[in-house]
């Protein structure tokens, strides 16, 4: 089954098993120790800002700009201040779009990047697992938990494609 060719939503009988978090819980202290020869990749504007902060540039980074849905984040801001064009995906709440694979896959053969997303980015961690090399460190936020760290392998990777078979293809 081909992943990237169209968008995919998770069906309401399906949530809860994306709502169980893949990796391991990381500490804001954590992310300082976190290997910068390893690619990196963040998920969520607070903890791309989180990086940065640390020092920390990441190979890509996918955020969606808002705060709680409403108002801009820091880290947006930041980008703009850097004058850095973001390529820009839609991908609504509950799906996977295949512009959100394209962008993920254009930005891992590509150079560092920011994809901004309009709409979610929840589920972006899942074609980052897909499509990142092994020792790929990716980092996102998780509500009420903070940051959460996975690094893909064969193991990991297998999680995900089962998550996308439970995925329904839109029409």
């Amino acid at each position: 089954m081909s992943m990237a060719g169209a968008d995919r939503r998770v069906p309401e009988s399906k949530r809860e098993f994306f709502q169980a978090p893949l990796g391991k819980a990381l500490s804001e202290e954590g992310l300082s120790s976190i290997d910068t020869k390893r690619k990196l990749i963040t998920v969520g504007d607070v903890v791309s800002l989180a990086a940065r902060e640390h020092g920390i540039v990441p190979d890509l980074s996918i955020y969606d700009g808002m705060t709680e849905r409403r108002g801009m984040t820091r880290f947006a801001d930041l980008v703009r201040a850097e004058g850095r064009e973001p390529a820009t995906v839609r991908n609504p709440a509950g799906t996977i779009t295949a512009e959100l694979f394209a962008a993920v896959e254009n930005a891992l053969t590509g150079k560092e990047r920011l994809i901004r997303v309009e709409g979610e980015e929840d589920l972006a961690v899942i074609p980052c697992i897909l499509l990142s090399p092994d020792g790929t460190n990716i980092v996102y936020g998780w509500p009420g938990k903070g940051m959460m760290v996975v690094t893909t392998d064969e193991a990991v990777r297998e999680e995900a494609r089962s998550l996308m078979r439970m995925t329904e293809e839109l029409e």
